[in-house]
């Protein structure tokens, strides 16, 4: 099959609104959306009613999974679309924190990106290196580009993934993801240049034509918090406290 060249649209969500706290919960990796997070699938899909994607991909685990299926159920353009695992999208799996509190829990986390660029810098202590992550979503994304022919697809990942591929896109690498606040069930639009070089493409330039997108809440008026802050039904009021060593 001869892949095309030319410019690709990817719309890029973060899955929508789950409860990491429910009770019975034992692995995170299987957490489900809750109804909020739900309604905020269904808005998305709403929004991007009019788009007619040829792919639509998703991390694999549930919550990206049921965000992408509620995306298609949304508009009859996707009728017939099933959303396939990308692979190398998982969220970074992330080590093992000793608290007693949540409040101390979320600030560590508030703050993991912010450290990414650091030697050996970990998504929590025993957790994957922030440098592993980024070669491994980088990877994945230009085999979802060069190795897929497709002209607009949708991929649901998660928000440490999509912040990493905003940091790539951006050519700020892992200096960037800091920066990138990704809401619940948000949309991202990402246009590629695919060119040919030799016998295979290359990917010649990335442009992010829209950022954190978020069709439930599109002035974010109700959104003062981060989206981390949100699910850890947290307010640090702007001013959060770093996490203790």
């Amino acid at each position: 099959m001869t892949l095309s060249t030319g410019r690709r649209r990817l719309y890029l969500m973060r899955h929508g609104h789950v409860d990491y706290f429910q009770p019975g919960l034992t692995d995170f990796a299987t957490v489900q959306l809750t109804d909020e997070g739900r309604a905020q699938a269904e808005a998305a899909g709403e929004a991007l009613h009019g788009v007619k994607f040829d792919h639509i991909f998703h991390s694999g685990l549930p919550r990206t999974r049921q965000t992408s299926e509620l995306v298609v159920a949304a508009n009859e353009y996707r009728a017939g679309i099933q959303p396939v695992e990308a692979t190398g999208f998982k969220e970074l799996r992330g080590g093992v924190y000793r608290t007693d509190s949540r409040e101390e829990l979320a600030a560590r986390l508030a703050f993991s990106f912010d450290e990414a660029t650091e030697p050996e810098a970990e998504f929590l202590p025993g957790g994957e290196r922030f440098a592993d992550a980024y070669e491994r979503i980088v990877a994945g994304f230009e085999s979802l580009v060069l190795e897929q022919d497709w002209k607009t697809a949708l991929l649901v990942a998660h928000e440490g993934v999509n912040r990493l591929l905003l940091g790539y896109a951006s050519g700020a690498g892992l200096a960037g993801i800091a920066h990138f606040e990704q809401d619940l069930a948000c949309i991202n639009v990402l246009d590629i240049d695919v060119i040919p070089e030799g016998e295979g493409r290359v990917i010649r330039r990335i442009l992010i034509k829209a950022l954190n997108i978020t069709p439930y809440d599109y002035v974010k008026s109700g959104l003062p918090r981060t989206s981390l802050e949100h699910l850890f039904d947290i307010d640090f009021g702007g001013s959060r406290p770093w996490a203790s060593e």
